[in-house]
């Protein structure tokens, strides 16, 4: 024997809004609870069905005393009913004139854009030339090394720590000069410590020359090359 099927939430909305309409009275909730079973809805779900409809305008509430009260009468759902039904009809006719404009629009879209041998072979071209863009824009970034922005910044850093590393060289012979003036009796063990420290005999000041520093030493450079040649 098949169990039987519980009411829908909409059937208990049905339900409970009969027992309103036919009696045209105001209800406790605690009433409306005990009333809820005769028509087939349980009392533990009165509450909810209730405030739903509260929540739908289909239902009032209010507060008298210390109690609050519900009712609803046929034709205050009437008139919700209409409301919605006014306001669905005026959201409809606000579509169907969007949509109307929609459809203008693409009409006049399709104008000018009809299939043509013209029209086909200017989309290929307009392809050839968004795939050639693409290229260029690869090419740019693999020579963005050569860009003479990136060089002067380059020329820049080289010439800070061209900078730094003479400025810790000239502090190593400092303190080598101080150590030989302290310590004259420990030369070889300071020769000794130097050499496992990498300071050898030819440790000396780098020589930047070779470096292209900047534009205007490029040109000196050119010009001292034509110099040589004559």
């Amino acid at each position: 024997m098949s169990k039987k099927r519980g009411l829908s939430l909409e059937e208990k909305r049905e339900k409970m809004l009969q027992i309103f309409y036919e009696s045209q009275d105001f209800f406790l909730l605690k009433e409306l609870e005990k009333m809820g079973p005769k028509r087939g809805v349980i009392s533990q779900s009165v509450k909810d069905v209730i405030q739903s409809l509260v929540d739908d305008d289909l239902v009032a509430k209010d507060k008298i005393g210390i109690s609050i009260y519900f009712w609803s009468l046929p034709s205050c759902a009437g008139n919700q009913l209409r409301s919605i039904r006014q306001k669905l009809e005026s959201d409809l006719q606000g579509s169907n004139k969007r949509l109307a404009e929609l459809v203008d629009q693409c009409e006049t879209l399709k104008k000018g854009r009809e299939e043509s041998e013209e029209r086909t072979e200017a989309l290929t071209q307009l392809k050839d030339i968004e795939k050639k863009h693409i290229e260029l824009k690869n090419e740019m970034v693999q020579f963005a090394d050569n860009d003479p922005a990136t060089l002067e910044a380059i020329r820049k850093a080289i010439e800070v720590a061209h900078q730094s590393a003479n400025r810790w060289t000239d502090n190593i012979f400092t303190l080598k000069q101080w150590c030989s003036n302290n310590f004259p009796q420990a030369k070889e063990q300071l020769e000794h410590l130097y050499t496992e420290a990498g300071i050898t005999e030819d440790f000396d000041y780098i020589e930047l020359s070779s470096f292209p520093l900047s534009s205007s030493h490029e040109a000196d450079t050119a010009r001292q090359l034509g110099e040589d040649e004559a």
